[in-house]
């Protein structure tokens, strides 16, 4: 058959013209993508020897990569499957894909933005990758178990091909590019410097299982660590890799292997950091997986692989049954990503929970690096909040150590039906605040939650083991009385109907409180009201709304409070009475970490009511 010049599927010439014109920012992925070629051709190889008896010599299947400084060029060949004359034309000169449009879109899009050159991985194009480096491309292929002659086929990227017969082409397949002329400027390499080349294969290609070759050099490890038995590989190895992956300096606190074998394969290699990143909590942090497809190296920071509070995790994740050409769109939507999402969670956390028993100290350290970002799991993930739960640690006023739900519930009084919290900003904030000093005086053990999102998740935790979990500075308080306290003398219903009516712009209700022991009054949120806390948190992100007014509690055994009673009984109308009303809420307010909103007039009241004291 004689030389043919042939044209590009339109679509072809669209996408060509985007690879000639490219303003992407990383080119060398071009080299990935020859590379999985070429590994996807040995593999198909040696499947048709397996499977369909084809009769080929598959004793040395490799690639190889020879640069030419001089010439310009540079060669990437195998000994794989190869193609026929046919099925260069239609796999190379068409695109003959679903999804087109949208390909061309996105790649479109992607250029006039400076995007990311890995849409190109995602929708398998990456033999026109080629074009972003070359401006000619020569490709010589023979189909193995064919007789007679190869293919060969040329192209400037500029509308047209030509395809030839190629008479003396070994089975296979090989790729020439003759390369442009280096431009840094435009992130343009010399793709013939051997540390380039090495550079590109040790990022993207390490772990391809067949050798790639330069000279007589093997230039990858072909040892992909996940893939290992665990008995096989050493410490220092893995914290190698972690370190690769993470650019964490320190060694991991704890290495997780999983293999999944079946309908659907995978393996992973996760890592738990031994502290916290200082980005952890910013919001363009890079976080989530490397995913690889078949040894290949597809993205860097798959979130579709790992929830955003397990963020920290680092680690891979190799499937073995997901296209080359997977895109993050595909990725938020495919089973098979879900299903691997929801076998690492678990694994994680079921880990996590073994560290508990097996090495405290471990599982101390996680908790104090990571704890405040797992508790973002509680509101984000509802049918992990047991999970979740029984992994969690927290402060309590039962001793300095934290414990868990399961242990606060084992020592929970006789007749306690609640898990009993206060939040707050510090432990000495919420020790000393008034909500404590009845559960202190009755022997009550009370968690302290002191990390903003503390605020928020309690909400979204019904219950733990059938116990609510209940914040002792929101509704009434009921404990069991002592059968000697004394019931207030007085009548204090005039008293508090006076305060509301002297508070009504600031307090929803005026009552008598069963929570205090010591101090004269404190400030209680309604049982379905947000705390102040959470307002503050609201206000801060721009969310302005009404202001929540709140309950104030009288202790009727405080002398101020029945001082203020008989006073109030002597005189009704006594002009002092409205500014003691509000230093004694000023007062409950400060005693619970609150501001004030006017703290010039509160001290001034507060300094001539002294002044007439002494």
């Amino acid at each position: 058959m004689t030389m043919e010049t042939l044209e590009f599927q339109a679509e072809a010439r669209q996408l060509l013209q985007l690879m000639v014109h490219s303003i992407y920012s990383n080119k060398d992925i071009f080299l990935r993508e020859l590379i999985s070629n070429s590994s996807d051709a040995l593999d198909k190889l040696r499947l048709a020897k397996l499977q369909d008896g084809l009769e080929a010599d598959t004793s040395d299947l490799h690639i190889e990569i020879e640069a030419d400084a001089e010439a310009r060029t540079l060669t990437i060949r195998d000994n794989g499957i190869g193609m026929t004359r046919d099925e260069v034309v239609e796999l190379i000169g068409t695109i003959a894909k679903s999804g087109t449009a949208e390909l061309l879109t996105k790649l479109k899009e992607a250029s006039e933005a400076k995007g990311d050159t890995e849409l190109i991985g995602q929708f398998g194009v990456g033999f026109y990758s080629t074009f972003m480096v070359a401006d000619k491309v020569t490709l010589v292929t023979h189909k193995a178990g064919t007789e007679g002659h190869g293919t060969r086929w040329e192209s400037a990227g500029e509308g047209t091909y030509t395809i030839d017969d190629a008479p003396d082409a070994p089975v296979g397949t090989s790729v020439t590019l003759h390369l442009r002329p280096k431009d840094e400027d435009d992130a343009l390499y010399d793709y013939t410097d051997d540390w380039k080349i090495r550079e590109i294969v040790k990022r993207y290609s390490d772990f391809i299982s067949f050798p790639i070759r330069k000279g007589d050099e093997t230039l990858n490890s072909m040892k992909a660590l996940w893939a290992r038995p665990r008995s096989e590989v050493t410490d220092e190895e893995y914290h190698q890799f972690y370190r690769h992956i993470s650019h964490d300096w320190t060694d991991p606190l704890e290495i997780i292997n999983m293999k999944a074998e079946g309908t659907f394969e995978y393996e992973a290699l996760l890592f738990i950091p031994s502290r916290a990143p200082h980005d952890l909590f910013q919001r363009d942090a890079r976080r989530g997986l490397q995913l690889y497809v078949k040894r290949v190296f597809i993205m860097d920071d798959s979130k579709e692989l790992i929830p955003d509070y397990l963020r920290f995790v680092k680690g891979v994740v190799d499937a073995a049954d997901l296209s080359l050409n997977i895109s993050r769109e595909i990725l938020q939507q495919d089973r098979h990503i879900q299903m691997i999402r929801r076998r690492l969670v678990k694994k994680v956390l079921s880990t996590i929970k073994d560290l508990m028993s097996s090495n405290p100290e471990k599982y101390a350290t996680f908790w104090r690096e990571f704890g405040r970002a797992v508790k973002e799991g509680l509101l984000s993930e509802p049918d992990n909040h047991k999970p979740i739960l029984e992994i969690a640690s927290f402060a309590t006023t039962g001793g300095t150590e934290p414990t868990t739900l399961a242990g606060y519930v084992e020592r929970m009084k006789e007749g306690q039906e609640e898990i009993y919290f206060l939040t707050g900003e510090s432990r000495s904030q919420v020790e000393n605040s008034p909500h404590m000093e009845a559960f202190r005086e009755q022997g009550y053990e009370v968690l302290i939650l002191t990390d903003p999102v503390d605020e928020i998740w309690v909400d979204a935790v019904p219950d733990y083991e059938g116990k609510k979990l209940r914040s002792i500075a929101r509704g009434s308080v009921d404990l069991k009385k002592d059968e000697e306290e004394k019931e207030p003398e007085g009548d204090f219903g005039p008293l508090l109907g006076f305060l509301k009516e002297k508070l009504d712009e600031r307090v929803k209700e005026v009552r008598l409180s069963h929570r205090l022991t010591t101090s004269a009054a404190c400030l209680v949120s309604d049982s379905d009201d947000i705390t102040p806390a959470l307002e503050k948190m609201y206000r801060a992100m721009g969310q302005e709304g009404p202001r929540v007014k709140r309950i104030l509690e009288l202790n009727p055994n405080h002398a101020l409070v029945s001082g203020l009673r008989a006073a109030h009984e002597r005189g009704a109308d006594d002009p002092a009475l409205p500014d003691t009303a509000e230093l004694l809420y000023g007062t409950a307010l400060l005693a619970e970490g609150g501001d004030l909103d006017d703290p010039a007039r509160f001290a001034k009241l507060l300094a001539d009511r002294l002044a007439r004291t002494v």
